[in-house]
């Protein structure tokens, strides 16, 4: 099964401590086309978080503008850590 998993919180957010794989695509990103997200088909199972689910709900929105379809909210690297079985990791 194929799932990305986005951290759209600011690089210094992520710098200091990300679930293990994922992106840093703040929403400035998303709304430029998120050119990095170019060969990614829009079916993948794609979990966005950031600190409260504030950011990440927003991204949700620009994504689905884009058309990705298969999005999920983590809420933040916590729940999606527990969530998936994943590690925290810093840079």
């Amino acid at each position: 099964m194929v799932r990305l998993i986005i951290d759209v919180r600011e690089p210094d957010e992520y710098a200091s401590g990300h679930v293990a794989g994922a992106l840093n695509m703040p929403p400035a990103d998303l709304l430029a086309g998120a050119p990095q997200l170019k060969d990614v088909d829009k079916n993948t199972e794609i979990i966005l978080y950031c600190v409260s689910g504030a950011r990440s709900n927003a991204s949700m929105n620009i994504m689905h503008s884009l058309g990705y379809t298969n999005l999920t909210n983590g809420i933040n690297k916590d729940h999606v850590t527990k969530k998936y079985n994943l590690d925290i990791i810093a840079d």
